[in-house]
């Protein structure tokens, strides 16, 4: 059996004028975890612009960690993944 898919995520609240800089940076993020097998989302929320929730993917959770420790912005809390529990 495969090991289980892993998740992190990110809250991040941005104000107005940094939101171009916030943006471009999602992309380099966007680059680097598609570059070592991962996927990357970035969210805003509806009500609150500037609210964002990044959400990090990988097949495996000691894939999304060393993707974490050698992204061009490392996540500080990337010890916070979780992963997929199978449903039977």
């Amino acid at each position: 059996m495969a090991p289980p898919r892993a998740v992190s995520m990110r809250h991040t609240i941005v104000p107005t004028p940094e939101r171009n800089e916030f943006h471009q940076r999602a992309g380099a993020k966007r680059k680097h975890y598609s570059s070592v097998g991962c996927r990357y989302w970035l969210f805003e929320e509806v009500s609150l612009p500037g609210a964002y929730l990044e959400f990090f993917e990988a097949e495996d959770s000691g894939t999304l960690q060393r993707a974490h420790q050698n992204a061009p912005e490392p996540i500080a809390d990337s010890a916070r993944m979780y992963v997929e529990v199978e449903l039977t």
